[in-house]
């Protein structure tokens, strides 16, 4: 039991300092200003949720196809390097402000590519664009899918998921996917109701600060098992 709590509040507390300012937090706020909340909400959250449970399993097999000694020592050396690399940028980012407006460009670029493609032909090429679309989109709003593949391939690589990773291999991994879960559903709720002017508000130097504090601290306490 203890373990399972343990994993969870370390799950819980990665995540949210991982990805408050995040790039897919900001992605997640500017797409909640243009399209319906509930879409924006659901398919960003599911695409946080699955990549949260792939990540565990992968942390969780580890040990099986490694030994658990090096599986450990892995895992401590993630944490002290994101550690350093939070407090790096913390002091050489530009700050959320210029990440914001990197995202919303993008962003902006894709919606009117989009919209501009929507105005060419009649009702009756709607049609059959209609059914012509993928398999997936006949059954899901495109809104939706397309939060959640903004969400999912922003995930993918992420500081946050490599760190789900070695924290399932070396912590209960339910605990860690709750953790993680509850987080992403605080962050992401909070993008969704928020929208741009918290997005615009968050201290990013201060999240990122606080996250390397963060890591290290997990590093060191890592660290410190392996040598009792």
């Amino acid at each position: 039991m203890s373990s399972l709590v343990q994993g969870f509040t370390k799950s819980l507390a990665m995540t949210v300092l991982s990805e408050i300012g995040d790039k897919t937090f900001f992605a997640a706020a500017i797409l909640a200003m243009r399209h319906p909340r509930r879409l924006v909400l659901s398919g960003c959250l599911a695409a946080l949720i699955v990549m949260t449970i792939l990540s565990a399993v992968v942390g969780w097999a580890a040990p099986n196809l490694i030994s658990r000694k090096w599986t450990h020592h892995i895992t401590t050396l993630l944490f002290f390097g994101f550690g350093l690399w939070s407090l790096w940028d913390a002091f050489t980012d530009g700050g959320e402000a210029e990440e914001l407006a990197e995202v919303e460009k993008k962003l902006d670029a894709d919606f009117k590519a989009n919209a501009g493609t929507t105005k060419e032909g009649s009702k009756a090429d709607d049609e059959s664009k209609k059914k012509k679309r993928p398999f997936l989109s006949q059954f899901f709003s495109p809104i939706l899918l397309k939060a959640f593949s903004i969400t999912f391939f922003g995930e993918w690589g992420d500081k946050s998921q490599l760190a789900t990773i070695g924290l399932a291999a070396d912590e209960n991994p339910f605990g860690v996917v709750l953790g993680g879960v509850v987080g992403q559903a605080l962050c992401t709720t909070a993008a969704v109701l928020g929208g741009k002017s918290l997005a615009s508000q968050i201290s990013e130097k201060i999240v990122a600060l606080s996250g390397g504090v963060l890591f290290i601290v997990f590093g060191l306490q890592s660290f410190l098992s392996s040598v009792e």
